[in-house]
């Protein structure tokens, strides 16, 4: 089974079709979201209802911390983060609000688990940087392979399995993109999938990822969108202007 692999798709309608349309081109059959549908961009409305049709036809779906921002109080987010949660909450209806607070923290299917940032505290909404915050992510569960979001950098680590009680033994590297990486099985692995809608790895492509379930291969995707699009509707949003600026940087 070929499995396609969004995050932090931040309301970016541009970025979400064009990858949703190179995933179907690479024989994707099944997705999986893994948080932050909205915040950032200027069709929350247009994402939540296409990852809810993705959903209902047996997509994974999880939450991220600016999808519990539309329905929670607002913690820990600087001004620009709160200004687009405070418009996007005006912009979608109760039923998309009531989908994206129904949303789990965690997934799982066969040997993976899905989760927005670290898997040892999904509600903490840790980022995982490096090797260190990966091999943390990995002890804490059962899973061979974890796949997550939240960093907006792609990122692969990697722990012998029969090395688990051996601390420092993780090691992590930024992965090539349209490069097919095996996840040997006698490893753990985290692979951080990068951003949908807001990259920040100096790359303003948007980065997602296909992996081959019964190959156990991971192939990190990149996927030009229509950039000056989507910035011009954060401009004429009245979001702050900086928001369409980095898409262009990708950071």
């Amino acid at each position: 089974m070929i499995l396609a692999l969004l995050s932090d798709i931040h309301g970016n309608r541009e970025a979400l079709q064009a990858c949703l349309i190179d995933a179907a081109s690479h024989g994707a059959e099944q997705y999986a979201f893994l948080g932050d549908l909205v915040g950032y961009g200027a069709d929350p409305s247009y994402v939540v209802e296409t990852v809810a049709g993705f959903a209902a036809k047996g997509a994974i779906v999880i939450k991220g911390n600016h999808d519990v921002a539309v329905t929670s109080p607002l913690r820990g987010m600087n001004g620009h983060a709160r200004h687009a949660i405070e418009w996007t909450k005006d912009r979608l209806s109760e039923a998309e609000k009531a989908f994206l607070e129904a949303l789990p923290l965690s997934a799982s299917l066969g040997d993976v688990l899905f989760v927005h940032g670290d898997a040892s505290d999904p509600a903490g909404w840790i980022y995982v940087m490096g090797p260190h915050e990966a091999e943390r992510s990995m002890r804490a569960t059962q899973y061979r392979v974890t796949f997550s979001g939240h960093v907006h950098r792609p990122q692969l680590a990697r722990m012998p399995l029969k090395a688990e009680s051996d601390l420092g033994s993780t090691r992590s590297a930024t992965p090539v993109a349209r490069l097919v990486h095996l996840l040997e099985r006698d490893m753990k692995w985290h692979a951080v999938l990068g951003s949908v809608g807001q990259p920040r790895d100096e790359n303003p492509e948007a980065s997602y990822a296909l992996y081959d379930d019964a190959a156990a291969a991971l192939t990190f995707m990149r996927v030009s969108y229509d950039i000056a699009k989507a910035a011009e509707k954060i401009r004429a949003a009245g979001l702050p202007p900086a928001l369409a600026d980095r898409l262009f940087a990708g950071h």
